[in-house]
């Protein structure tokens, strides 16, 4: 039987991955209009009700300083993308396209799954690089410039950034 404090304890987590749940939305949908924001509030609450129920880990995970490294993570990935998107532009525009493609092998010290599936979708959300594969905690990267042959200098510079976030978040 549950006590009472445990009842406010379940839904205040419900409270948290809710309004978390609200943020990811409006981000995500980039819009600030009452019919977007009512959408994803109703949408949310129903994915935080299931999702919270009866399971602690949602309360461990949505962590205030877990969701600060996520939302650190996204404003990191925005700038990789612009950043790698003004970088490809500068190559386009060149008479002689100077490309170096390859595929490199990179490491990761990431021990989750989901953590390795985002960094992956991540690095090949930033243009001039794809994860062709991942093999545990290797990636292997298709990149359009290759500047590093050296499995260590290819990880500095392809996962390091990405990681010193999604360690936080997913461990």
């Amino acid at each position: 039987m549950h006590s009472h404090a445990s009842n406010r304890r379940d839904f205040g987590a419900v409270i948290v991955l809710w309004l978390g749940l609200v943020v990811l939305w409006t981000v995500f949908v980039g819009r600030f209009d009452t019919q977007e924001l009512l959408a994803g509030a109703v949408v949310s609450f129903f994915v935080a009700l299931i999702a919270a129920r009866g399971d602690a880990r949602w309360t461990a995970f949505l962590s205030p300083r877990r969701l600060l490294f996520f939302f650190a993570f996204l404003l990191y990935l925005a700038w990789a993308i612009v950043k790698s998107n003004l970088q490809m532009a500068v190559i386009v525009a060149r008479p002689v396209l100077a490309i170096r493609p390859g595929i490199v092998r990179v490491r990761t010290r990431l021990r989750s799954p989901l953590g390795r599936l985002v960094l992956a979708n991540a690095i090949t959300l930033t243009p001039g690089t794809l994860t062709v594969e991942v093999d545990g905690g290797d990636l292997f990267i298709h990149w359009v410039t290759v500047d590093a042959e050296d499995i260590d200098d290819a990880t500095r510079q392809i996962v390091t950034g990405f990681e010193r976030y999604l360690e936080v978040v997913f461990g």
